[in-house]
């Protein structure tokens, strides 16, 4: 117990009273402050992994169940998440009010830098590789969210006070030699017996640690599937069959799970933003947010068993609301829509999303990585078949919501499943990955649609136009104020005008 509350408080210590990178700086300049100067390496990477984990199941995927077409408001909560149903960059940007995703990201990135450095003067390359995985990790996700970037000049401390920001292209190389280093130090790491419990992922599992590593290098390549970059992607494929590892399998989902408890502060973070609070009162989340109409209908028309495990009826059928709907019409209202199903309304059993309030949060799921496996051969970038690839991927998404897997031979025998059915293999693909990370991983549904304008996602009815979309996240105000110059080279910096260098 005393290690899981060594977790909570230091990953407190790294989130908590911070709004910019130069304050996380000034924190860890502290010699009177345990995160830099007191505590091993044992105990700052378990808070490290929990900070990354956190952001991307609950900041990111809100986000981009929005943004991504999972989620809207019902009428009772018409007037929450405005930002976001009308694509406010201002707001989003803001420092008082907005969501701090480039601050939350690059004190994630300097965390790990800490360890980096540390685990450098102590020979210890399971914490050097782990923690260059991680980083590649932030730097591709900052990427897909603002485009241009520091990073030769980032995390340096005082060194560069304004950092050269790099393009987005430059940026996702680096990062993808960068994670491709710390899969080569993992693999070389000499036995080290604190690892075990610091890695509250893979456990010290130096093959998965490989695989987790070559799967997120495999998502970088299939995000520039539409670059005409091909002899890069090529070359670096070949680069993760040399080393010989692969990709996420099957049950292989990536999962973290720090010893929560139902206590107030210790709880699973998204069982207590989205369903219940440690008291079991619903929270406004759940309250208030429901799964879109055209989700309700991607369902429907496949006759998919998870709706069912994800959702509860309304009036006996699964009703969805209008994205940005600005009308508090009675048909969108609480009562007549369809909330998450957690166990209080699944006779105690674990649900699709909700399972308990102790359950692991996902940072990547083995659905995910077949998907992507899928495309990466439908495409003839690696061996393998796409079919296998794709109906592994529907299994593993079975598996994680609940679904029997004896449910999996009549959904994949219909023509709107079956893809050997499939006119567009690539679109059914998307399609199934697409359901398969309803709210679990939105920030990732909001980039294929980027990429692919897939699936047909319909637009916000709070949009500013009927064509505008959103393309990225303007920079920060607290950069803004630090590093104007550079932020202000790097375009017009609006939400629905500038693209990510491979949204083409």
């Amino acid at each position: 117990m005393k290690r899981n509350l060594n977790i909570y408080l230091f990953a407190a210590l790294i989130t908590v009273g911070l709004s910019s990178c130069e304050k996380f700086l000034d924190v860890n300049d502290d010699p009177n402050n345990p995160v830099n100067q007191n505590l091993p390496l044992s105990s700052k990477l378990p808070a490290a992994l929990l900070s990354t984990v956190n952001q991307e199941a609950i900041q990111l995927n809100q986000l981009g169940s929005f943004w991504g077409g999972y989620w809207g408001t019902n009428s009772e909560g018409i007037n929450q998440y405005f930002k976001e149903k009308s694509y406010d960059g201002p707001s989003i940007r803001h420092q008082r009010d907005g969501i701090p995703i480039w601050e939350n990201g690059f004190q994630n990135l300097l965390y790990y830098q800490l360890i980096k450095e540390q685990g450098q003067a102590e020979g210890a390359g399971y914490y050097t590789g782990i923690s260059k995985i991680m980083q590649g990790w932030h730097f591709l996700r900052l990427v897909d969210i603002y485009n241009n970037i520091p990073f030769d000049d980032a995390l340096q401390g005082t060194k560069f006070p304004t950092p050269r920001y790099e393009s987005g292209q430059v940026v996702y190389q680096k990062s993808v030699n960068l994670i491709t280093e710390g899969i080569n130090e993992v693999k070389a790491a000499a036995a080290d017996p604190s690892i075990a419990r610091a890695d509250v992922i893979f456990g010290g599992s130096k093959q998965l640690w490989a695989k987790f590593g070559n799967t997120i290098k495999l998502r970088a390549l299939i995000r520039q599937s539409e670059t005409n970059n091909n002899t890069y992607i090529t070359a670096e494929i070949q680069k993760i069959v040399a080393e010989g590892s692969g990709y996420l399998e099957l049950t292989q989902n990536v999962t973290l799970k720090p010893g929560y408890e139902n206590t107030a502060g210790k709880i699973n973070p998204f069982w207590d933003t989205y369903y219940r609070n440690v008291q079991g009162a619903t929270t406004a989340a759940f309250d208030n947010l429901r799964p879109t109409v055209f989700l309700i209908d991607q369902y429907k028309q496949r006759n998919d068993p998870r709706m069912a495990k994800v959702y509860q009826p309304a009036a006996g059928d699964y009703k969805g609301v209008l994205f940005g709907n600005p009308n508090a019409a009675g048909e969108y209202n609480r009562a007549a829509t369809s909330a998450l199903r957690g166990p209080q309304e699944n006779a105690s059993a674990a649900a699709g999303l909700l399972k308990n309030a102790l359950q692991p949060l996902v940072l990547m799921g083995a659905f995910e990585s077949l998907f992507l496996q899928a495309e990466a051969a439908q495409r003839g970038w690696i061996t393998g078949s796409a079919k296998t690839f794709y109906e592994q991927g529907i299994q593993a998404s079975f598996a994680y919501t609940e679904v029997p897997a004896a449910s999996f031979a009549a959904y994949n025998a219909q023509a709107t499943v079956n893809l050997d059915q499939a006119t567009d293999k690539i679109s059914a693909i998307i399609t199934q990955k697409w359901l398969s990370m309803n709210s679990i991983s939105g920030i990732e549904a909001w980039s294929d649609y980027r990429r692919l304008s897939l699936p047909a996602i319909p637009n916000s009815l709070l949009a500013p136009s009927a064509t505008a979309r959103p393309l990225r996240l303007m920079y920060p105000e607290s950069e803004r104020q630090t590093n104007n110059a550079e932020a202000s080279k790097q375009g017009s910096d609006q939400v629905t005008v500038d693209k990510i260098w491979w949204d083409k």
